[in-house]
């Protein structure tokens, strides 16, 4: 991503401030998030060092930046497809943290309201129970090609509670992690 003029002091203390009289001075990007806000965005403050400020809403977008779901810098809604893979990109990439709806909601900005209805449109499911899924798969892949125990297994895939992860592994996949693994090594064997 291409880096945008000077961050001054003025600057940052309108993203500091949220003052909305540098929204049409200014625009600010995240190169963490790769995302652009406008100074008044109620956004989390960002760390500075990984701010770069560009005149207008153009010069940020040709430099790979996407607008703020919450600020809405370009007037313009993102395409909710797009929106929800960048939502899923998030989940993917977390899985194995504790991750709440407001978390993930604030991450892509949006509020978890909006996040969960739009998600559960375009996905056909719940952001929770694609989270839940997607830890069980995870789970399943590390029972059948590695020797660690399940209480190792269940933290790995961001599950604290060994209790709760047999019981949530049994509930999607039909079986305990215990007996997943010895059948599918036991079908691994025949092959």
């Amino acid at each position: 991503m291409e880096v945008g003029k000077e961050l001054t002091e003025d600057m940052w203390q309108a993203i500091v401030k949220n003052d909305a009289t540098y929204d049409d001075k200014m625009i600010y990007a995240l190169k963490t998030t790769g995302i652009f806000c406008k100074p008044s965005c109620k956004s989390r403050m960002p760390n500075k060092v990984n701010v770069s400020i560009f005149n207008n809403v153009k010069e940020a977008l040709s430099a790979n930046f996407r607008p703020c779901k919450r600020c809405n810098p370009t007037k313009e809604r993102l395409p909710d497809h797009e929106w929800v893979d960048e939502i899923t990109k998030y989940i993917e990439a977390n899985y194995n943290e504790s991750l709440r709806l407001q978390t993930i909601a604030y991450m892509c900005h949006g509020s978890p309201y909006h996040m969960h209805r739009t998600f559960k449109r375009i996905k056909g499911i719940t952001p929770a129970s694609y989270i839940q899924q997607l830890r069980i798969n995870k789970a399943a892949e590390f029972l059948i090609h590695t020797d660690r125990n399940i209480a190792d297994i269940a933290i790995k895939v961001g599950i604290p509670s060994t209790t709760y992860f047999v019981t949530l592994f049994k509930k999607i996949s039909g079986f305990t992690p215990k007996d997943y693994r010895q059948i599918n090594r036991n079908y691994k064997d025949v092959l």
